[in-house]
C-alpha cells in the first residue's frame, strides 16, 4: 500500500511538473519585427502615475525589461540592468522595467516593495506593475529578466543581457548594450536574438 502512495505521488509531481512546463510555453514570444504591443495599456509606475508603453518610448524607440524583485538571476544582473538603462538614457531611448509576478503581489513583489527597490537600485527609468500579467503575455515573456529592443518600426532584439548572467566579469558577447549602440547609430544589431535565462513569471494560474 505505502509502495502504490509513492508511486502516485511521484506519477502526481511529474504532472504537475508537466502541466507548468506546458504553461510556460503556451505563450508564443514576439516575432522580431514587430511593432510595439499594448502601446496605450496604462501601468502603475513606482512613481504613483499610470504610464504605458508609447508614452515610455522615444522617437528613436523603446527598451521593454521583464524582471522583478526577486529573482536570482534578476540580482545577479542588476548592475547591468542600471547600466544598460542609464544607457539607454544617454542615447535618448525610452526604457521601462515590467514586473509581471502577478501571483506575488502580497510578497516581496507588491507595489510598495517595488518602490524600496527602485530607489535603492537608483534607477532613472520606469519601473511598472504588469497587473494580471498582461504585458507580458502580449510579448510572450516567460523570463526575468527578459528583454525586448525597439526601434521606431519593430522589434530588432530580443532575449538576454550578455553571455554571462552569472558573471559579468566574464562576458564575452554583451548583447543588448551592442544592440543599443546599434539602435543609437540607427543601425539593426548585427545579433538580434538569443535565449533569456531566468526564473519562470509568476503568472497567477
Amino acid at each position: 500500500m505505502k509502495r502504490t502512495l509513492g508511486i502516485i505521488t511521484v506519477l502526481l509531481s511529474i504532472f504537475v511538473i508537466s502541466i507548468s512546463f506546458i504553461k510556460t510555453n503556451t505563450f508564443q514570444e514576439l516575432p522580431l519585427n514587430s511593432v510595439l504591443p499594448m502601446p496605450t495599456y496604462k501601468m502603475k509606475d513606482v512613481s504613483g502615475k499610470d504610464i504605458s508603453l508609447s508614452e515610455a518610448k522615444t522617437t528613436k524607440g523603446l527598451l521593454v525589461i521583464f524582471s522583478c524583485n526577486t529573482c536570482p538571476y534578476v540580482k545577479l544582473s542588476e548592475g547591468r540592468i542600471k547600466e544598460l538603462s542609464n544607457l539607454c538614457a544617454t542615447n535618448q531611448i525610452g526604457c521601462i522595467i515590467v514586473n509581471s509576478n502577478e501571483a506575488q503581489r502580497a510578497d516581496e513583489d507588491s507595489f510598495d516593495e517595488m518602490v524600496k527597490y527602485y530607489n535603492a537600485q537608483g534607477l532613472k527609468c520606469f519601473y511598472t506593475v504588469d497587473a494580471k500579467s498582461e504585458l507580458a503575455n502580449a510579448f510572450g515573456a516567460t523570463r526575468t529578466p527578459q528583454c525586448f529592443l525597439f526601434n521606431d518600426k519593430g522589434l530588432i532584439y530580443k532575449g538576454a543581457i550578455d553571455d554571462n548572467v552569472k558573471d559579468p566579469a566574464a562576458v564575452k558577447t554583451p548583447y543588448l548594450k551592442s544592440a543599443i549602440e546599434s539602435l543609437s547609430k540607427g543601425a539593426v544589431p548585427t545579433m538580434q536574438e538569443t535565449k533569456s535565462i531566468g526564473c519562470t513569471i509568476k503568472r497567477v494560474e
